[in-house]
């Protein structure tokens, strides 16, 4: 088995670390399909505290945040100040103005929400109903093996009585004959 390395990559506001046998493992495990490392994106750690949780459980992705969501929000970069215009810029010039692109509400899941709750609802009424008739199915066979038990013993006791009788009557004729 080749040694396990740990790799580190980062997700959002979290990094992901992993303990795979190369970097093609790991880049597997976190589902990437672009080279991480060559982009320097990612990355082999050494630090025996981060190493721990992930060479515990080798290719499960172990995910840390990287501080609290105020050292987050403090390592946002600043917003610049808007540039004043130059003195000596032309007054008809138009300032310039941002247009900021209004944001796209999503799309609406009521109707595919709706649809995945009537396909559960019928789904499960139809496990319900298909669970009922086995129950029959079952009941049934059970009463179908008594039956032919009981035919079975039946015919039995009447085939003795049958060859009784035949038994009797040859008996019968050989005596008279």
């Amino acid at each position: 088995m080749a040694k396990l390395k740990v790799y580190r990559t980062a997700i959002g506001f979290d990094d992901a670390y992993v303990a795979a046998p190369s970097k093609k493992a790991a880049l597997a495990a976190w589902g990437s399909t672009r080279d991480l490392f060559a982009r320097g994106m990612a990355e082999l750690v050494d630090d025996p505290a981060l190493c721990a949780a992930p060479l515990a459980d080798p290719g499960t992705v172990v995910r840390r945040s990287r501080g609290t969501r105020d050292e987050q929000i403090a390592a946002l970069p600043k917003t610049k100040a808007s540039r004043a215009r130059p003195a000596d810029a032309e007054d008809d010039a138009a300032p310039r103005v941002a247009k900021r692109k209004a944001a796209k509400p999503p799309p609406d899941r009521g109707a595919l929400d709706k649809a995945e709750a009537a396909f559960a609802a019928t789904e499960s009424a139809h496990a319900v109903a298909a669970e009922a008739l086995q129950t029959k199915i079952r009941t049934l066979e059970a009463q179908y093996r008594a039956l032919r038990k009981r035919q079975a013993t039946e015919l039995a006791a009447l085939e003795e009585v049958r060859a009784a009788a035949d038994a009797a009557y040859r008996e019968a004729v050989a005596r008279a004959g």
